[in-house]
């Protein structure tokens, strides 16, 4: 008796264990706790330091109606979050296809870049000698096919010669910036580097000058979800996705997919460079895309690479912007709090993936297991 106590182990007070699967309200609930738990956090934070910097509010309340004012409180600043989510939605859709075929494109900063180079060359250019709306279906032209070649670039080298395509999309990013700051030195001989404001290829405006955008990636993105939920081509890109050579027993030719894949990815982040030189800046600069690329990557991954869910995630990322941005004006602090304030929250909701995914189990009290001998 005493020799198999003494062969008897405690387990651990807890363990880990993988959710096999979890229903999508609970998901959600988890999510949704994670980010009222960051915002509680993100107001201690926010008062404290405001306090030390003598900008003290009245009460905690003032942070969250300072962040919430930030894209709601006058049409204007509604219009500015709608056009934000929109550019971002939009970058978010275009990286979402290589994603679910587990193609890891962090390229979408440089491609969309190119492709507003392109819109720009074309209107450079051609600005003034042929009709407005030649201008403008050739500045399309151009955006999707900068983008389109700076995509498929390293999927053929991915496809042909099966390279690391996150390196190769992360460097050709750099490069895509080089590559505009010689054109600008090209363009802009003084040595200022700035463009300025073209003064032709604008998108028509019709009741707003964000409107035609926003339609634009909404319709964009009910297409795209059609495409790779109900489509030949999206169940392609899923079973690769799955398993490369589950694939290949299957008769789908991988190469091609992965190509073709990344050529749909280039053509949207040509289209978000389009709606952004013709329709927002009319002009080019190494940061016309603000880093949004890199942002969709969460977007779309907190979204689980779903289409319609991304508007949910980057409505949510860019409120976080906007209101942290209001934070900083209305208490006259550091223009690094919204960084710090959006930093946090994403924290809490990249940790809730983790309860997600994985449950956590404790050991009930008193049980014990024996060894193996």
């Amino acid at each position: 008796m005493s020799e198999k106590k003494n062969n008897a182990v405690q387990e651990p007070l807890f363990h880990l264990s993988k959710r096999a699967q979890i229903q999508p309200w609970k998901a959600w609930a988890i999510r949704l706790a994670a980010i009222v738990l960051g915002l509680l956090v993100c107001g201690l934070v926010a008062f404290i330091l405001i306090e030390k910097l003598n900008q003290k509010p009245e009460k905690i309340t003032d942070f969250y109606y300072s962040f919430i004012k930030g894209s709601f409180s006058t049409k204007r600043k509604l219009w500015k979050f709608l056009k934000n989510l929109a550019i971002l939605q939009c970058i978010s859709l275009a990286v979402t296809p290589a994603f679910r075929m587990r193609f890891w494109n962090i390229g979408a900063e440089g491609q969309t870049l190119m492709g507003v180079l392109g819109c720009i060359t074309v209107a450079f250019y051609l600005g003034g000698q042929v009709p407005n709306w030649v201008l403008l279906v050739l500045m399309f032209i151009a955006a999707l096919l900068y983008s389109a070649v700076w995509a498929v670039i390293p999927a053929i080298f991915k496809a042909k010669w099966n390279t690391n395509e996150t390196l190769f999309t992360l460097m050709m990013n750099y490069v895509a910036t080089f590559v505009v700051s010689y054109f600008l030195v090209v363009w802009v001989p003084s040595g200022s580097s700035t463009l300025g404001k073209l003064k032709y290829g604008k998108l028509p405006s019709f009741g707003h000058e964000y409107l035609v955008i926003i339609l634009v990636v909404a319709l964009l993105t009910v297409l795209l979800y059609i495409y790779l939920k109900h489509s030949k081509q999206g169940y392609e890109i899923s079973v690769v996705g799955e398993s490369v050579r589950t694939a290949q027993y299957s008769g789908i030719n991988v190469k091609k997919v992965i190509i073709r894949t990344m050529v749909v990815s280039g053509l949207l982040c040509g289209l978000t460079g389009y709606l952004i030189g013709a329709g927002l800046d009319q002009s080019v600069t190494t940061e016309s895309v603000g880093g949004q690329g890199f942002t969709a990557i969460m977007v779309s991954w907190l979204a689980n690479f779903n289409p319609l869910v991304m508007l949910i995630t980057s409505g949510l990322i860019s409120m976080l912007n906007s209101g942290a941005a209001q934070i900083s004006q209305d208490f006259n602090v550091s223009g690094a709090l919204p960084d710090v304030i959006v930093g946090i929250i994403l924290f809490f909701i990249i940790g809730s993936e983790f309860f997600i995914n994985y449950q956590i189990i404790f050991r009930k009290k008193g049980h014990e297991k024996e060894a193996v001998k």
